[in-house]
């Protein structure tokens, strides 16, 4: 028998940082390029990457030129190794994730599933944040971990089965990133660009039966064929690293319009057309990404509107970023048929349908 549950976000709450670390980067940043053409292309980007601020657990020091932050962990010629790095994400990444979930205050919970890529622990962020916050002892806890930017999707749809296979449940999904921890020292222009969107952030959500917030209706995901290459996120000496090739854009765009195109009931936008939805909940990847979307699938200057705000607000926060998104939706009074999207590696888009109650 086929359930009839619908299971609904009922709330979103997000948290940050206190420190607004965007423009210290970008100072600090543009030394490390030495070529004077590469520098100026990196200026040029800066201004134009539709972001204002981005928040760390890291405090910046803009009167030392020698180093990042007041820690000295960034220390020009002395950046730290890996497991520093996981040093500090051991230390810092339950109490931000804290944070959200205190905001949020979902009450009771059955389930807890916890999206982080940028760190590593054992026991994990879900076993200290059930400690932390006196969860229970019994939560069923599942971990996604390393799928990038889209993660928070597959870790709703396991809320979501979770939610049809037992309409009692009550399931809190944590994401958590702390992007800042991988800046490398490079004067090479690609790989200083692409952490120049990058900030830390975490958000909660509560799934359950009850019917306000948000009804998922449905979940898709698909695979760019030949694109494996072009978003790779590896463990390095240094932290890890992150290669964010600038084919993305018209990877995404291209793909897109494909899809619009044929728009079957297999695809994205599941038989719809752009113009049946309202609500657009598209990964704050970056400008060009966002730019992107709206090219491939044909749609009006305003509808990422809300994903545009996001990514000036805080930048790009990885996997957390769609929480961000969600949670203006829901504190906004437009109701009506959505669509969430987000993009990583693979080249993948994970994608669910809602509606607005």
């Amino acid at each position: 028998m086929t359930s009839t549950i619908t299971p609904h976000i009922n709330r979103i709450a997000t948290a940050t940082p206190a420190n607004d670390v965007h423009q210290a980067f970008i100072s600090f940043a543009r030394e490390m390029i030495t070529d004077p053409r590469a520098r100026r292309v990196f200026d040029r980007m800066a201004e134009r990457s539709g972001v204002s601020h981005r928040f760390s657990t890291f405090v910046p020091a803009p009167a030392d030129p020698e180093a990042l932050d007041t820690e000295r962990f960034y220390r020009r010629g002395h950046f730290p190794g890996t497991s520093a790095r996981m040093g500090i994400y051991e230390r810092e990444a339950t109490a931000l994730a804290a944070a959200a979930v205190e905001r949020l205050q979902p009450g009771p919970i059955t389930h807890l599933v916890v999206a982080s890529c940028t760190g590593f622990t054992a026991p994990g962020l879900d076993q200290r944040l059930i400690d932390r916050l006196h969860l229970g002892n019994h939560i069923q806890r599942t971990l996604v971990g390393f799928m990038g930017c889209y993660a928070t999707v597959p870790a709703l749809r396991l809320a979501y089965q979770a939610v049809r296979s037992d309409p009692a449940a009550r399931v809190l999904v944590v994401s958590l990133e702390m992007c800042t921890l991988h800046l490398q020292e490079t004067p090479d222009l690609e790989t200083v660009l692409s952490f120049l969107i990058f900030g830390d952030g975490a958000a909660a959500a509560l799934v359950t039966a009850e019917p306000h917030g948000i009804a998922i209706d449905g979940f898709h995901a698909t695979t760019l064929p030949d694109t494996q290459d072009l978003i790779t996120w590896r463990i390095g000496d240094q932290g890890f690293d992150m290669h964010l090739s600038g084919k993305v854009p018209a990877a995404i765009s291209g793909a897109l319009r494909a899809e619009a195109d044929r728009n079957d009931g297999e695809g994205i936008l599941a038989g719809r057309s752009p113009a049946d939805i309202a609500l657009w909940a598209v990964h704050a990847g970056g400008r060009t990404v966002l730019d992107a979307v709206e090219q491939g699938l044909r749609l009006p200057p305003d509808a990422l509107d809300t994903s545009r705000a996001v990514l000036n607000d805080v930048g790009n926060v990885s996997s957390a970023t769609i929480g961000f998104v969600l949670e203006r939706m829901l504190a906004g009074t437009e109701t009506g048929p959505g669509l969430a999207l987000a993009f990583g590696p693979g080249l993948c888009a994970e994608t669910f349908h809602f509606t607005r109650v």
